[in-house]
C-alpha cells in the first residue's frame, strides 16, 4: 500500500496516496479551528487509511501528541456498549423484541413492565434523566445508579429522548443480568482484549500517563447550562454536571476510573476505527457478527427532533444514526457515536469505511466543524 508520511511541528502519522486532503484539514483543525490535540483514523478491511495526531496532549500544552496518546470519549462510550448488546443479540441471549422486565425483572416497576429492549435502547424508554439528585461521586455507581432507575415512572415513553447519562447505567444492567459481567469487563474480555485494543470504559492506573488532559474551548455553554433545578433538561444534563464545570470529570481518576457505560470511556483513535472496521466486517473471519445481526442492531428504530438538545436524532440498538447531515457528514448510511465535544467514531457500510475522530478539545456550540472536515474530506478522496 503506497502511503504517504507526514510529520511537523503540528502533527505526525500518514496517510494512504490519494488521502492527502485529509491532512491537510486535520492540520486545519489544529492551527485554525482551535483544536488543541486530537487523532483521527480511517480503516477499510483491516488497512489503515489514514492515521494522524497532533498537538499536545498536556494542561500545560508543553509535551506532543504521541503515537499511543488517549482519549475521553465521551458518549463514544455508547458505541462501546451497544457491541456488547449486539454480541449478546448475536448469541441469541438477548431478543430486543422481549420486555426489558424478562432479563432484570426489577425494572418493571413503576408502569415499565412492557418497555421493551428495543424502545429502551434507542432512547425511547421514558428514562432520560434521573430524577433524584446525585453527587458525581454517587454517578460512578453503576449499579446503584441502575436501582433508582428501576424505580422511576417514565415520562414521554415511546419518544425519543437522548438518555445521555442515563443510558449507561441502563445497559449495564442488562447485560450483567444477561452476561454476568459488567459492561467494561465484557467489553475488555470480547473486543478490546482479544483484538489488543487501546480502549478502556474504566480506566486501569497504569493507562492514566497516555490520556490526554481535556478542556473546553472558551466562551462555550454546556448543555442544560441554563435549566431549572428539577427539570427535565436539568435531570438528563445536570444530574451530576459533566462538562461546563472545573474540574471536568474527565480529568479526575475516580471518574475515569469507574465504569459509566454511556460516556467515561477512554480510547485511541485508531482503536476506536479498528473496533467498528471489525464490526462492519460481518460474517468474515474477522467479525464476531453475522450480518443478520449487524442489520438487526443498525435498524431505524427511532428517528425524531430530540426535545432537550433541540435537533434531530436516529437511532438503532443503542448505535446513534445519521439524521440530516449529522453527526456523519457525507456517510448518510454510518452507525456509530458521536460524543460530547465533536468526537465521532462509527462505519459506513456503503463504502466499507470506518473512522474515528478523538479530542482533548471540547467545543459545545453548534459550529464544530472539526470532524466533519475530516469526514467531507476523506469522502472527497474517494472518487
Amino acid at each position: 500500500m503506497s502511503r504517504s508520511q507526514h510529520g511537523s511541528d503540528v502533527y505526525a502519522g500518514h496517510v494512504r496516496s490519494g488521502f492527502e486532503a485529509v491532512a491537510e484539514e486535520f492540520a486545519r483543525n489544529l492551527t485554525e479551528r482551535g483544536d488543541q490535540g486530537s487523532a483521527f483514523a480511517v480503516f477499510r478491511s483491516g488497512e489503515p487509511l489514514v492515521d494522524l495526531w497532533g498537538g499536545t496532549r498536556d494542561q500545560a500544552g508543553a509535551e506532543r501528541w504521541e503515537h499511543g496518546t488517549a482519549a475521553a470519549i465521551y458518549s463514544g462510550t455508547k458505541g462501546l456498549a451497544a457491541a456488547c448488546i449486539a454480541l449478546l443479540v448475536e448469541r441469541g441471549q438477548l431478543d430486543m423484541t422481549a420486555p426489558v422486565c424478562r432479563y432484570w425483572p426489577e425494572f418493571g416497576q413503576s408502569g415499565k413492565g412492557d418497555i421493551t429492549v428495543a424502545e429502551l435502547l434507542s432512547h425511547r424508554g421514558g428514562l432520560a434523566g434521573l430524577e433524584t439528585p446525585v453527587t458525581l461521586e454517587e454517578a460512578t455507581r453503576s449499579h446503584e445508579m441502575a436501582l433508582l432507575l428501576a424505580k422511576q415512572r417514565p415520562i414521554r415513553r415511546g419518544e425519543l429522548s437522548y438518555h445521555a447519562l442515563t443510558f449507561g447505567w441502563l445497559c449495564d444492567a442488562l447485560i450483567r443480568r444477561i452476561d454476568g459481567r459488567t459492561t467494561g469487563r465484557m467489553f475488555h474480555e470480547e473486543f478490546a482484549g482479544p483484538m489488543n485494543l487501546d480502549i478502556w470504559i474504566g480506566v486501569p492506573a497504569r493507562v492514566e500517563v497516555r490520556v490526554a488532559w481535556t478542556q473546553t474551548l472558551a466562551g462555550e455553554a454546556s448543555p442544560g447550562a441554563q435549566a431549572e433545578i428539577g427539570s427535565p433538561e436539568w435531570s438528563v444534563w445536570r444530574n451530576p454536571p459533566r462538562v461546563g464545570v472545573e474540574p471536568l470529570p474527565a480529568n479526575l481518576r475516580r471518574w475515569r476510573a469507574a465504569e459509566i457505560p454511556a460516556s467515561n470511556g477512554v480510547a485511541t483513535a485508531r482503536s476506536m476505527a479498528r473496533l467498528y472496521d471489525l464490526l462492519l466486517s460481518a460474517d468474515t473471519a474477522r467479525s464476531l457478527l453475522s450480518r443478520e445481526t449487524l442489520v438487526a442492531v443498525v435498524s431505524r428504530l427511532a428517528d425524531a427532533e430530540e426535545p432537550n438538545l433541540r435537533q434531530r436524532m436516529a437511532f438503532g440498538l443503542g448505535f446513534q444514526l445519521q439524521a440530516g447531515s449529522e453527526p456523519f457528514g457525507p456517510f448518510r448510511a454510518a452507525f456509530g457515536h458521536a460524543g460530547t465535544g465533536g468526537s465521532v467514531h462509527g462505519a459506513d457500510p456503503i463504502s466499507g469505511l470506518s473512522f474515528s475522530y478523538v479530542t482533548r478539545t471540547l467545543d459545545l456550540s453548534q459550529r464544530d466543524v472539526r470532524a466533519s472536515s475530516l469526514l467531507f474530506a476523506v469522502a472527497s478522496c474517494l472518487g
